[in-house]
């Protein structure tokens, strides 16, 4: 949830007698809306805590944004002095443990994106399996659709607006949570590789968005959805498909 609805719900909680406290990712917002009391971090969007798997650096985040509570009013914001213990890794670069060759492969068809697509999904499952199963879970599944089913489902929009798998979500909906999964399979899989030096989300996004057939494939998508009479699709096709970081990466 995003720092003004996060902050919002603290007033409406601390009206009604119970204290709150928040991590701030974005501290303009967090000026603005004044919630009681915020800890600002740092750290990357998406990363609250920090780094994945450092429990100590995250215990500290965390136990420094319950001591606010000690605060008796506010509206109350401290810095989170220490940056995120990865930042300060600079001379190793971090590569996905599959080599996919995007740039070198003709993707000029819709046909040739499809194959690419389909051919990826392959070439990462075993990795995806290995996070599945050094994790015990994974985020994949908010579309309710298979994996199969997302590879033919996102595919088919290459050619125009197909079928809707789903019967009790607008298409719209059903497209927005299959490329959400879609994903969150790439990345979970491209993180899944042996060792300390983990991927940032920069460096996700910028092996997905630049490197892979299947963002090449959404970004084709972005355009039929824009072209759509849809005007759901049209919404999806403009803010939700691409980040707005890599429009000009396709």
């Amino acid at each position: 949830m995003c720092t003004r609805a996060v902050g919002g719900l603290a007033h409406f909680f601390e009206d009604h007698g119970l204290p709150t406290t928040q991590i701030s990712l974005i501290r303009l917002h967090t000026e603005r809306i004044k919630p009681p009391r915020a800890l600002w971090v740092p750290f990357e969007l998406g990363r609250p805590l920090g780094v994945p798997n450092n429990t100590a650096f995250q215990k500290e985040v965390l136990l420094s944004t319950l001591k606010l509570l000690e605060e008796p009013e506010g509206p109350v914001l401290r810095d989170f002095k220490k940056d995120a213990p990865d930042s300060a890794v600079v001379d190793v670069v971090w590569a996905c443990p599959v080599n996919l060759v995007r740039k070198e492969a003709n993707l000029s068809t819709t046909d040739a994106m499809r194959a690419a697509l389909k051919k990826e999904m392959v070439e990462l499952r075993s990795w995806y399996d290995l996070a599945l199963k050094k994790q015990q879970r994974t985020t994949v599944g908010v579309s309710g659709l298979e994996l199969e089913q997302i590879v033919e489902f996102i595919g088919a929009f290459l050619d125009g607006i197909p079928e809707n798998p789903r019967q009790d979500i607008a298409i719209a909906y059903t497209l927005n949570f299959a490329v959400d999964d879609l994903k969150s399979y790439y990345y979970e899989a491209a993180a899944a590789q042996p060792g300390d030096l983990l991927p940032t989300s920069r460096d996700l996004d910028g092996w997905f968005w630049e490197q892979t057939a299947a963002a090449k494939v959404l970004f084709a998508i972005k355009d039929r959805c824009l072209a759509s009479e849809d005007k759901m699709l049209q919404l999806v096709g403009k803010l939700l498909l691409i980040p707005s970081a890599y429009n000009n990466a396709g």
